[in-house]
């Protein structure tokens, strides 16, 4: 049907550029809970370069709350950290959360980021005489427990008639890893994030296999069952997930500006952060629990039963909390 009127373009296109100027301003009134918040602190888990600098790049960092920003760079350690209740909201991949279904830790599963997988790589030395998974047997190979690059490795030996009884596994702190790398204690590493893009750009790395096909995407977002049963640290987080949320769809058509403030966090030169966004697998989103979240969730469980690495069954389904579904369902397209 057509409009009874007909439309001024010129006005159109007017009105959408104002929207375009005043969208961050927008969000940011948009998102503002009705509630006082000034008095809570929420102690927030972040990695170097990720969620503290994207909310200030993105113009969503001017929350009614405090933040006390916590860095820890290990899924397993924003667990740890929340099961202490030293931690509100944390963050991290699908794998931590297993081993805290195995361990019956305090922690729930709220929210789920969709990042990039071709981050995510088992890398050779340039010198090392490894072209494929298969010549990792007897090799010295560097990854971090109990996190992605634990559960891809583990799949990728698997899949060529491997175990880690095959390889020299060496445990080790992404940090320690890329020192390790450097010096040439390892022959490979199975790491994510930019200690991998410094390895190949520093050091010569080759990438032999990615985390796609083997990992689902999902990132989870952890919080303290404590603060979801106080009601104002639960407003302020409903808040912040609406801000993270945004913010992730804004890295999209933003990335210079994001990586100019990663850099300046991290010191990674920011041509490298871009060339990571550049060959990335997908784009980024953060939105809210379901059905095919908890499935993918349950079969890595099952996987790491089936390769060993769990020492018995892991139910992920009660970590998951879907009652941030409704502040975090994403517009229709």
């Amino acid at each position: 049907m057509k409009p009874d009127f007909p439309l001024d373009r010129r006005r159109l296109l007017q009105a959408a550029a104002a929207l375009a100027a005043t969208g961050t301003a927008a969000w940011s009134q948009a998102a503002a809970p009705s509630r006082d918040l000034s008095g809570v602190t929420l102690r927030v888990g972040t990695y170097k370069g990720l969620w503290r600098p994207l909310l200030t790049a993105s113009g969503q960092a001017g929350t009614p709350y405090k933040i006390d920003w916590r860095e820890l760079n290990n899924g397993v350690l924003h667990i740890e950290a929340i099961n202490g209740d030293a931690l509100d909201l944390g963050s991290g991949s699908e794998i931590p959360p297993v081993f805290a279904a195995r361990q019956k830790s305090s922690v729930k599963l709220v929210a789920v980021t969709h990042e990039d997988l071709n981050n995510q790589a088992t890398l050779a030395r340039k010198d090392a005489p490894i072209r494929t998974i298969a010549d990792l047997k007897g090799k010295r190979v560097g990854y971090v427990r109990a996190t992605t690059s634990h559960y891809y490795l583990a799949r990728q030996l698997a899949e060529a008639g491997l175990s880690f009884s095959d390889i020299q596994a060496v445990s080790l702190t992404p940090s320690d890893g890329l020192s390790a790398f450097a010096r040439g204690d390892l022959d490979a590493w199975a790491i994510y994030g930019y200690n991998g893009q410094l390895a190949r750009t520093q050091y010569g790395a080759r990438t032999i296999k990615t985390g796609v096909g083997y990992l689902s995407g999902n990132f989870p977002i952890y919080a303290n069952p404590r603060a979801l049963d106080d009601s104002l640290r639960r407003a302020a987080l409903a808040d912040l997930l609406q801000r993270l949320q945004r913010a992730f769809t804004w890295i999209n058509g933003n990335f210079l500006a994001y990586a100019r403030a990663q850099s300046a966090e991290t010191r990674v030169p920011v041509g490298d952060i871009v060339e990571l966004f550049n060959g990335r697998s997908g784009d980024y989103s953060l939105g809210p629990v379901s059905d095919a979240v908890v499935r993918s969730h349950q079969e890595v469980a099952d996987t790491f039963l089936k390769i060993g690495v769990l020492d018995g069954p892991a139910d992920v389904k009660p970590l998951w909390d879907r009652s941030f579904e409704n502040v975090l369902r994403l517009p229709a397209a």
